[in-house]
């Protein structure tokens, strides 16, 4: 038992700066300002599990998702700053409030039943938690460790899905825990909070790009 909470820790400190769960509920406040508590709450459950089903899939089966559509790390780390770069610009340029148009004031019975979009599983969940960095870190492992000797066959069997689980109970945890703050800052500081993480998607989404050409060019040069 020792051992396994040795591993759950290690995988802990790994992972969690990666999946980064302050940066998913800053994302979490700038997107769900329109929400009612409860589609909140909700919404922060479904988001919980959908990164614990992605973690999951990464561990069992990504490796041969990958190596079946020819998909590279790099060119995973490429996609994944396009849709995180996409976000955020989104989020830093919003679409200009059209509520004053004619056209709108006569739709407004079907723009109020349109169901919102689901932000759970984009970005919530992927890319912004279990984003390309998170999901190469779980596949480089999961390929070293099934080769390794460093923990006994059944710790490395049980362990990763605890693993998920566990970080899955924190960002539910943390999410749940952004009505207070919302409570706190207001309708203008979430905009500003919108604004800000807009920024830093984009710049994030670069940096994710820039990553993927450089390890590119390295394993060019380097073979």
């Amino acid at each position: 038992m020792l051992e396994l909470f040795k591993a759950l820790g290690l995988g802990l400190v790994v992972l969690l700066p990666l999946a980064n769960p302050l940066t998913t509920v800053a994302l979490f406040l700038g997107l769900s300002g329109h929400m009612s508590s409860a589609e909140r709450n909700r919404t922060a459950l479904m988001t919980s599990i959908n990164v614990v089903v992605i973690m999951l899939v990464a561990w069992y089966a990504g490796q041969l998702v990958m190596d079946t559509f020819g998909i590279s790390i790099p060119g995973l780390r490429i996609a994944g700053g396009l849709i995180v770069a996409f976000i955020g610009f989104r989020m830093l340029f919003p679409p200009a409030k059209g509520h004053e148009a004619p056209e709108v004031q006569s739709k407004t019975e079907e723009i109020v039943k349109e169901p919102d979009t689901n932000i759970a599983f984009v970005p919530l969940a992927m890319p912004s938690t279990a984003g390309p960095g998170t999901i190469a870190m779980i596949i480089s492992s999961a390929s070293t460790l099934r080769h390794s000797d460093a923990f006994p066959a059944w710790i490395i069997a049980v362990a990763p899905p605890l693993l998920f689980v566990i970080v899955g109970i924190i960002l539910w945890g943390s999410l749940r825990s952004s009505g207070a703050v919302m409570r706190v800052v207001g309708k203008g500081g979430i905009e500003a909070i919108s604004r800000l993480m807009g920024f830093l998607l984009v710049c994030m989404g670069v940096q994710f790009i820039i990553n993927g050409v450089l390890e590119i060019v390295t394993s060019y040069h380097g073979g």
